[in-house]
């Protein structure tokens, strides 16, 4: 299922280990959800249910050391969103997060999942809060990690369509391959490796345009507050982490965000905002952690 790499893909040294890995233990699938639609997703384990959702400049195969961490305890999915990957792109030219969480819905009932821990890190934190708040009921346990929050309320709203332009035009500008170089100063700290920052230039070399196009539209047209009242919230455990160097999404914007809507917060230390790639460890331990009690429930 793994497409030809683009001709410009990081495939440095550092980066030997990983590809191995991604190929013989993370490995790519999908499944046909209707509507002559497919969701691409890579998976690894068994027993209970986790599934990752990645942000507006990534792919399901940067959750991969991550999830080798968890492959022992859980069976673990992390999907490529719409216009991701092998992904299906959304009907919709500017789709809300209430789109992507109507399409998750139709991912987790087209592969049988009545039950699991749903993760979302940034621009799919978005995607999370609006699969809860729509009433969705396939997560016992979930986790909003360096969420981003969009610019859709009346607040942000002017902000959010001059940051839409700006990132559309450096698209336009330098297309992905220069996103991919820009991209690891900000993803992640400054005492991140080698290894990391070709990670996060490999995963984001693989956009796709068009589905970029559509995801950058709903952050700045979208605002994860308005699917998370603290009554819809009150139904699932949720809890939210988020990078100590986040500089993205920022650990004081994040922690307002958990205290507005009382939620409990913890902070990854020595990560920036590509957190369960700098510190795949830490960010797996938080999620078995939520897997314990999404067990528990399901006992």
């Amino acid at each position: 299922m793994t497409p030809l790499a683009p001709a410009s893909v990081t495939c440095a040294e550092t980066l030997k280990d990983s590809l191995s890995l991604l190929e013989g233990r993370f490995a790519e699938s999908a499944v046909d959800i209707g509507n002559g639609s497919i969701v691409s997703y890579r998976t690894c384990g068994r027993g209970p249910v986790i599934v990752l959702l990645h942000g507006i400049s990534s792919g399901a195969a940067s959750w991969l050391q991550c999830a080798l961490r968890l492959e022992q305890d859980a069976q673990v999915i992390a999907w490529n969103a719409p216009g991701y990957g092998r992904s299906s792109p959304l009907p919709q030219a500017q789709p809300s997060a209430a789109d992507y969480a109507a399409r998750l819905e139709l991912f987790l009932e087209a592969l049988g999942i009545t039950n699991c821990v749903l993760v979302g890190h940034s621009l799919g934190a978005m995607m999370v809060a609006a699969y809860l708040g729509k009433g969705y009921q396939r997560a016992s346990r979930v986790l909003l990690v360096s969420p981003a929050q969009g610019y859709g309320s009346a607040a942000k709203r002017a902000r959010g369509e001059q940051i839409a332009q700006e990132r559309l035009q450096v698209l336009r500008s330098i297309g992905v391959e220069g996103m991919a170089e820009r991209s690891p100063a900000r993803m992640l700290s400054a005492q991140a490796g080698d290894t990391e920052r070709a990670w996060v230039r490999w995963n984001i070399q693989w956009l796709n345009p068009a589905g970029y196009t559509q995801a950058v539209y709903m952050l700045c047209g979208d605002d994860l507050r308005a699917y998370a009242p603290r009554d819809i919230l009150g139904e699932v455990p949720v809890t939210v982490y988020c990078g100590a160097e986040d500089v993205v999404t920022t650990p004081d914007d994040s922690r307002e965000l958990a205290w507005n809507l009382n939620l409990p917060f913890h902070l990854i230390d020595n990560a920036g905002h590509a957190c369960y790639i700098e510190q795949p460890g830490a960010v797996a331990a938080a999620i078995r952690h939520q897997l314990s009690g999404h067990l528990y429930k399901l006992n």
